[in-house]
């Protein structure tokens, strides 16, 4: 091992491999060094929601996917010998409320299988749990949020029906992210990008607005023109298309790039533009490159003081109505509502803390049965409803069903439902996933970061381009106040960045997934340890010894694609592709939040209950 890796703490036995909870209680012991809380010891042992190491799409979860892209024909080799009303394909939220809302449509008694390739459910709402000195600690794998303000009326009634007051959550939240968190944001510059570790703090320019000031440019460690371009384009205030008609100024903000804004109308050049170019990461999940001039500025990019609209500027408050675990706890609170057996007296209030025992998901006999590690490989209709094949531990299994919801994302279709028409494979190949990438870090303590003053950081040379410490969610029966001085998790937020070369979004898209797929765990790892080597380091931080686990949540195919300004037409009403890719087709709906091309959770439960509402 390099001695640099040494110094890091790489030889660690840390996360050096996924961590299976089939280990053992004696396996937790080893890694973390103290005894484990005693509710983990009487769960059973394969319990996903602890493990570390490698998470998302895992490995074991792609490969017969990728097969069967690569030109791989699977063949039956049983038949189960059960017969179903419904098989969902895809454990996530949208799959989860499909056979919700298909028993309210066709009755308690329907018999319905759901066939999930990840390990756990939830898709992309994943728990992350951690248990260290008698303490569990949780944090978000996936989507965070709910942003109850574009709730649908459908959203809005499934989220009561859960028990879910969004109110209470509201209330129950110590937590804001970036300007909005009790220190505000930091910004970091590593010596591998800027030849020098250096935190500024406070850090003034993320959603900037007039009367604020700029003065944490000067300590910036880039070159004095820089400098002097960013000052210039945070102090000017006027209209530079003063005289132009809305319209005509919207189109051309629509059809530039938003670093060509900045280049044309703000003077800034490259060195100045590379500050923000990952910082869009966790919105937008792209390259600053490929967003539009007006899709960067009403993200809350720089440069609206540039069109005379200075009251846009003003930051709004992020309301945060979430639970400990992100909206890993909806997806609890459905798979409850299928298998009230995995979890009794669960509901909103006490569902962070509740013991779920996943030997029921699967029960023989069952009105409703979840199926993990089991990856759709073929879906075709047959005179009485739909065959689908599925593989699991290597054998390929056809069941026999009256409906299918897939709910899986769009671009995979086309292989597994060979029979669809070729203007609808089209479509779903239209839309491609958009890379996503967060990794959980349980520190030790939150003393180097108290120390510092800072909560969150912007880090616009490395791998996940935003940080922040995650407590202060007091919901679902779970509490970990700001002021708790233990382990603490530390959300490490970001995509993959695509070559230079990689000029088309699809192809950067791409690009992105496959080198996320290429890097190792110890890579992602390496990347972790060496950021906050040097961000905490000078506050005391010992990398070697104050890292107590690490989770990557690598999610290659994570947001649904969402049209953009700079690559796709305007489309006539009801023809984008992803109308065309979500029709049904004989007994096969679609759901997931590709179909509505919009990557939030209340958009997956809307695509859900029209999926089923399209059966007969």
């Amino acid at each position: 091992m390099k001695k640099e890796d040494r110094e890091l703490g790489l030889h660690r036995p840390i996360s050096r491999r996924d961590f299976l909870y089939d280990a053992g209680v004696a396996g937790l012991g080893a890694v973390f060094g103290t005894s484990v809380h005693a509710d983990i010891e009487a769960q059973r042992v394969d319990y996903p929601p602890v493990q570390t190491g490698m998470r998302g799409s895992h490995p074991g979860s792609y490969e017969a996917a990728h097969a069967l892209r690569d030109g791989g024909v699977y063949t039956a080799t049983s038949a189960e010998d059960e017969s179903y009303d419904l098989v969902v394909v895809g454990a996530g939220i949208s799959g989860l409320a499909a056979a919700y809302y298909y028993r309210q449509k066709f009755g308690p008694q329907a018999r319905i299988l759901i066939l999930e390739n990840h390990d756990d459910f939830g898709g992309h709402a994943r728990r992350n749990e951690f248990h260290q000195s008698g303490s569990m600690r949780l944090s978000l794998g996936g989507t965070h949020n709910l942003e109850h303000w574009q709730f649908s009326k459908t959203a809005r009634t499934l989220i009561k029906e859960l028990g879910i007051d969004v109110k209470e959550l509201l209330a129950d939240s110590e937590f804001q992210y970036g300007e909005f968190a009790k220190n505000g944001p930091a910004i970091w510059f590593d010596k591998q990008t800027y030849g020098e570790d250096k935190l500024v703090t406070p850090y003034t320019l993320e959603w900037w607005h007039p009367g604020v000031s700029v003065d944490c440019i000067d300590r910036f460690p880039i070159s004095d023109a820089a400098k002097s371009q960013l000052k210039r384009l945070y102090s000017t205030q006027t209209n530079l298309f003063k005289g132009r008609s809305e319209e005509a100024v919207e189109s051309y903000l629509a059809a530039i790039s938003y670093p060509d804004f900045l280049r044309r109308h703000a003077g800034l050049g490259d060195e100045a533009i590379q500050l923000f170019s990952n910082s869009q990461h966790g919105a937008w999940g792209v390259e600053l490159r490929a967003l539009s001039a007006s899709e960067g500025l009403y993200s809350g990019l720089p440069g609206l003081n540039l069109l005379g609209l200075i009251d846009e500027m003003k930051g709004w408050s992020y309301p945060v109505a979430m639970f400990p675990d992100g909206n890993a706890s909806v997806a609890r609170l459905l798979v409850h509502k299928l298998i009230p057996d995995i979890a009794p007296g669960t509901h909103a209030d006490n569902v962070a803390l509740a013991r779920f025992d996943y030997s029921y998901l699967d029960k023989p006999g069952a009105s409703t049965r979840l199926r993990l590690n089991s990856t759709v490989v073929n879906a075709v209709n047959t005179p009485n409803g739909v065959a689908v094949t599925y593989v699991e531990a290597g054998q390929s299994v056809r069941v026999q069903t009256r409906h299918c919801v897939m709910a899986c994302y769009h671009s995979v279709l086309p292989y597994l439902c060979p029979d669809l028409p070729a203007e609808q494979k089209e479509a779903q190949s239209y839309q491609v996933k958009i890379p996503m990438l967060l990794t959980n870090v349980l520190l030790r303590s939150s003393e180097a970061m108290d120390k510092l003053g800072i909560d969150s950081v912007v880090c616009p040379g490395r791998m996940h381009g935003v940080l922040f410490m995650f407590k202060g969610i007091n919901t679902g029966g779970y509490a970990h106040p700001m002021a708790d001085d233990g382990p603490v998790p530390l959300v490490l937020w970001g995509s993959i960045s695509p070559p230079p070369e990689a000029m088309d979004l699809k192809a950067q898209l791409r690009a992105s997934r496959q080198k996320m797929l290429e890097l190792t765990l110890e890579d992602y790892e390496r990347e972790v340890r060496t950021v906050l080597d040097g961000l905490l380091g000078p506050a005391g931080f010992d990398v070697q010894k104050d890292i107590l686990a690490i989770t990557v949540n690598r999610w290659p195919h994570g947001y649904s694609y969402e049209y953009m300004d700079l690559w796709d037409e305007d489309f006539p009403e009801g023809r984008a592709p992803h109308n065309i890719a979500s029709t049904p087709h004989g007994h096969i709906t679609f759901a997931n939040s590709d179909a509505g091309a919009s990557a939030y959770t209340h958009v997956a439960i809307d695509e859900a209950y029209r999926a089923v509402a399209e059966l007969s």
